[in-house]
């Protein structure tokens, strides 16, 4: 029998219009004094099933053991649905900008008797998320909305391994029609300038985006452009793009087990002496550190070794400070462990033991 985390995309895109009617038929049930957010949802699983290929249209495979983020929830239809597949679902709205000011998500979530965690979050401030580890973020229709976009995906890209974004973009602006499609740029809407709608800010040309995902520690996977193909532009013409994306924030997609410390700066994190990782299905890895003078002060040298299952892999010494990259092949193994040599020990200024920092590692 298959796994539930094996369905196609395409089988959960035709779940979810099965799912659509049945919110359908549950809203005419609430006697809501408010207005239902017009747009189906749910119709961005078509979409998905487009943009997805090979092992990544096994979306719940990409979301594991962790909960789905949905971040512009408006009623909660995409939320609701994640948690009908076995998810378990935050979804992040902010009242004023909401289209009922969050009252459709709470009569839903009543009526279906449902668990999603519902969080109203302002993105425009300097917010924080319900948790700090989520499987997958669904990020869709929102990024135009937001006054500060690099601030929102560079904070989620800390918090997700992976992300689902659509948003408008452009090839053109207007007045006069002036090609950007291959310039990493973006245009600054007036108040009223598309759809009369204030809450409307920024529209990327395609290579903006992508320079604004690349500059917040985001991977481009899969990238479809959907709607007007000639000629879009920030304000008559709508086209949209729909990503997936994958964190690059330091080792975000991997299972640290023990050894350590807390990231720090953009991400590179102080090891202890002994430090080790889940291994996924690879055949060599690349560990990005850096040697720090006081290291080398202690000894002259940093030895980085490493031990992966009953096999040692050879170490490597380090004579100079900097960064440097220690990178072997790999035996079939659950799990690797490094070790350093020497270590700060804990001092007045910092309490924790410090073997090595740590600010990238990539398994091939």
């Amino acid at each position: 029998m298959k796994s539930p985390q094996d369905r196609d995309i395409g089988e959960l895109a035709a779940a979810a219009a099965r799912f659509d009617g049945r919110l359908a038929e549950v809203k005419r049930q609430i006697r809501a004094g408010f207005a239902w957010y017009p747009y189906h949802s749910l119709a961005n699983f078509d979409h998905l099933e487009r943009l997805l290929c090979g092992e990544n249209r096994r979306l719940l495979r990409l979301i594991g053991d962790d909960p789905v983020l949905d971040v512009g929830a408006g009623d909660g239809d995409v939320a609701f649905f994640l948690e009908s597949l076995g998810c378990r679902v935050h979804a992040v709205d902010h009242p004023i900008p909401n289209h009922n000011g969050m009252a459709g998500i709470r009569a839903l979530k009543e009526a279906l008797g449902s668990s999603v965690e519902i969080h109203a979050v302002d993105l425009d401030s300097q917010f924080a998320l319900p948790e700090q580890q989520y499987g997958l973020v669904f990020f869709l229709g929102l990024l135009y909305h937001l006054k500060n976009p690099f601030y929102v995906l560079e904070s989620l890209s800390k918090a997700a391994r992976y992300c689902l974004l659509s948003t408008r973009v452009m090839r053109v602006l207007p007045p006069a029609g002036v090609s950007v499609q291959e310039s990493p740029v973006a245009y600054l809407l007036d108040q009223t300038e598309l759809n009369s709608d204030d809450t409307n800010f920024w529209i990327f040309s395609h290579q903006g985006l992508r320079r604004l995902l690349k500059r917040t520690n985001w991977e481009v996977l899969e990238f479809l452009l959907r709607g007007e193909s000639e000629g879009s532009d920030p304000v008559s013409r709508d086209e949209r793009a729909f990503c997936l994306l994958r964190s690059c924030y330091p080792l975000k997609h991997y299972e640290l087990l023990r050894g350590w410390h807390a990231p720090e700066g953009n991400g590179w994190r102080w090891t202890e002496r002994t430090f080790s990782v889940a291994v996924p299905n690879a055949a060599s890895f690349s560990l990005r550190v850096f040697v720090p003078e006081i290291l080398l002060s202690r000894s002259g040298a940093v030895t980085i070794s490493a031990q992966a299952g009953q096999e040692r892999l050879p170490p490597e010494i380090y004579r100079a400070s900097g960064e440097h990259t220690y990178a072997r092949r790999l035996p079939k193994s659950g799990l690797i462990e490094f070790s350093v040599d020497p270590v700060l020990p804990p001092d007045d200024l910092d309490g924790r033991e410090r073997g090595i920092i740590v600010s990238g590692l990539e398994f091939n």
